[in-house]
């Protein structure tokens, strides 16, 4: 008995805690388009469910080395814009540029293949950009984004998590994952999504117009495809839900310019987002709708600010 109660007494007490901290990224842009710089905590206003909550701002995050993930869709009619992102692996590069910061790359039609893990060499990123291949019929758009963000996640902490989806709008053949699986990941892995989408039919309608129609099969404007698409047009648009839901960005390209521009707008974005976080004040489990807003427009800029 008294060696028991010693060994009771010798116990160290434990003590434990949590916290439930929500990191909530955010763009701040005037009417032109471009980033307005220079906000504090006290500017923004943060509802959760529709409670305002006390507001933190991160100001070291621009320090951080980048893992980013670029998810780029090979299968179905992507073929057709290999042309339009051949130079993404050069507007890469900045972001290669910067220490300690990597790049994979996943290819996917209705599989995934891992196509370079990530890296730091831009000339193994290129290499494997310029060596894509057309893929099968599939687009399983939500099972890309499920795998990407799961491979950010395994990436070191202190680096900021980012996911380049380059798809169609529409998802074909997705089996594992749903649009409320990616969502939660996303968030419960504080990754930012930028999805660049296209639309094949446009494309098609597109490159009849400029007389550069590649597609031996539709070398004119493919109507049962235009049909298709209208039928298609009540279904959900699962980059841009995507991007919506989890407070990323969402852009449409339909020519190799457009696309750079959209790339120029992601690297620089990149850099220009406000790193919020906040504590609860009621925490519950499941999906938030998460609102942030200006408590009021910045004397020096236009007097609406759109926030992304």
């Amino acid at each position: 008995m008294f060696l028991a109660s010693r060994a009771v007494f010798a116990q160290e007490p434990s003590f434990r805690s949590q916290s439930n901290v929500v990191i909530v990224p955010v763009l701040v842009r005037d009417l032109t388009g471009h980033a307005i710089y220079g906000l504090h905590a006290p500017d923004f206003v943060l509802e959760d469910d529709g409670v305002e909550q006390a507001v933190q701002l991160d100001e070291s995050v621009d320090a951080e080395p980048l893992s980013v993930m670029v998810a780029i869709q090979t299968g179905r009619r992507a073929w057709r814009e290999f042309g339009r992102v051949q130079g993404l692996s050069s507007m890469l590069a900045p972001i290669l540029d910067q220490p300690r910061s990597k790049v994979a790359v996943l290819a996917f039609d209705s599989h995934l293949n891992l196509a370079q893990d990530f890296t730091d060499d831009g000339a193994r990123i290129a290499s494997c950009l310029h060596s894509l291949e057309p893929g099968d019929k599939g687009a399983a758009i939500l099972d890309a984004v499920q795998y990407s963000v799961r491979l950010l996640n395994r990436t070191p902490e202190g680096r900021k998590k980012v996911l380049l989806l380059i798809s169609e709008t529409r998802d074909h053949g997705s089996h594992f994952a749903t649009i409320d699986d990616v969502v939660t990941l996303i968030g419960n892995g504080n990754s930012t999504v930028y999805a660049l989408a296209f639309s094949p039919t446009l494309s098609n309608i597109l490159d009849t117009e400029r007389g550069n129609n590649q597609d031996e099969m539709n070398p004119s404007v493919d109507l049962m495809a235009l049909l298709a698409q209208i039928r298609a047009a009540t279904k959900r648009n699962t980059p841009q839900a995507i991007a919506a839901q989890t407070g990323g960005e969402y852009e449409l390209f339909e020519s190799r310019p457009r696309f750079e521009t959209r790339m120029m707008d992601f690297t620089n974005h990149l850099h220009n987002r406000y790193v919020l976080s906040f504590e609860p004040k009621n925490p519950k489990s499941g999906l938030h709708r998460i609102r942030v807003r200006l408590r009021q427009a910045p004397r020096r800029c236009w007097p609406e600010a759109a926030i992304g």
